[in-house]
């Protein structure tokens, strides 16, 4: 009867241990073998495990460590291995929601964007990419090794033959954007081969660190993903520290534009761009898939505070002549039809390039655009210090900013 008591007292503890572990968590890590479904693999869910196993706890999906539909001990050695670095294999969710089982350790990649690439080489893994998709080989001062390598067709329309054919075999594992190639260009041609394919996005800001977390895990860089969420996190929690007190009648009206009265709504990544430093976004309730051609009478209307028009062309790390992007904010100044809207009476038109306002880099931006948006609350940041240290340390590029790039205009 003694004995009962105890292994029951040393339940309870373990369950409030496991229980308040997970209830810490502000996201699930989608690595199977996070039992307690918090953040991170690590010891408690190996107790989780156990509980479960005790009949103490309800199971979970991702306590399938093993993913055999068998919650057992097996699925125990599996979180222990995962927490060591030791794995065979490891199975995912990825962005699409989608389960994935990849063979550790992962060896040969291709990938279909540069957001998945640059991610990649912050966590030192760029030596894995046998096979690139265009433009990233057009990218060639940013990427000087990676646009060398070969193509395996367009980041929306693969070629499967030269992917299958790549010199060294065909990869491990085929990166590419959720919605990207879509799924019977590329999942359902990859059928009969061994070729995995797992979609992430790293240009949405609000994932991007949940994202590189589970890069991590993939390819057994967690330290490495953990210093680049440590360095995002410094800037980035400054931002909705001070953007969480800001009264909402203070904040200014935005309108985000892609391209001549052509709106970002709520459903685009680049409406964060808007909201996290400490903006509203006037038509971010059109829905629309994410962008919606409007008229310019419903810009007059809303009267917007700033406009901020993203650039997809002329600009970035391979560009050192600004004259597009002034030109491109010239124009926006110079619609006669918007000639009373505050936004542009006030000269807060910006125009921040495409390629530096996603993907791991967004941390710069964001700082950037709340510069724009509320300069005097965030005089102390500085977007091209932010920036530079992100490309020295994380990019390991000998890019000196003071030099090369187009990025924003005008500068915060």
């Amino acid at each position: 009867m003694r004995m009962v008591t105890i292994l029951a007292e040393i339940a309870l503890c373990l369950l409030l241990l496991a229980s308040s572990a997970a209830a810490a968590s502000d996201y699930t890590l989608g690595v199977f073998g996070n039992a307690n479904e918090d953040d991170t693999v690590n010891m408690q869910d190996v107790t989780y495990t156990e509980l479960i196993i005790l009949e103490y706890r309800d199971k979970t999906e991702l306590a399938d460590a093993k993913h055999d539909n068998k919650i057992n001990m097996q699925d125990v050695t599996q979180i222990e291995l995962v927490i060591l670095g030791k794995e065979k294999e490891l199975t995912i969710i990825d962005t699409a929601d989608r389960i994935v089982t990849v063979n550790k350790p992962v060896e040969r990649t291709v990938v279909f964007n540069s957001n998945i690439a640059e991610s990649m080489r912050a966590l030192d893994v760029k030596d894995t990419i046998a096979g690139i998709a265009k433009p990233i080989d057009e990218m060639q001062v940013y990427f000087p090794e990676i646009s060398k390598l070969p193509t395996v067709g367009d980041w929306m329309a693969p070629d499967i033959e030269a992917m299958l054919s790549l010199d060294g075999g065909p990869p491990d594992v085929a990166f590419a954007y959720v919605s990207w190639p879509t799924p019977d260009l590329l999942e359902d041609k990859l059928a009969g081969t061994d070729v995995k394919v797992i979609r992430l996005e790293f240009y949405k800001a609000e994932i991007l660190t949940e994202e590189m977390e589970l890069l991590g895990y993939i390819f057994g860089r967690r330290e490495e993903a953990d210093e680049y969420i440590s360095f995002h996190d410094e800037y980035v929690d400054i931002i909705k520290e001070r953007v969480a007190e800001i009264p909402e009648d203070d904040k200014p009206t935005v309108y985000l534009e892609i391209s001549d009265y052509k709106a970002v709504t709520g459903e685009a990544g680049g409406h964060q761009l808007c909201v996290m430093p400490g903006g509203i976004n006037i038509f971010a309730d059109l829905g629309g898939g994410g962008y919606v051609t409007i008229d310019p009478e419903d810009v007059i209307a809303a009267n917007p505070d700033v406009i901020l028009r993203q650039m997809y062309y002329d600009s970035g790390y391979d560009e050192d002549d600004p004259t597009e992007i002034i030109a491109l904010r010239d124009s926006i100044l110079n619609r006669t039809v918007l000639s009373e809207v505050t936004a542009v009476t006030n000269g807060d038109v910006f125009v921040i390039s495409n390629e530096f306002a996603f993907g791991p880099d967004s941390v710069a931006s964001l700082a950037c655009i709340a510069r724009w948006f509320h300069p005097d609350l965030f005089e102390d940041l500085d977007p091209q210090a932010i920036q530079q240290e992100y490309l020295t340390e994380f990019q390991g590029l000998d890019y000196d900013l003071d030099e090369h790039g187009v990025f924003v205009y005008p500068q915060p």
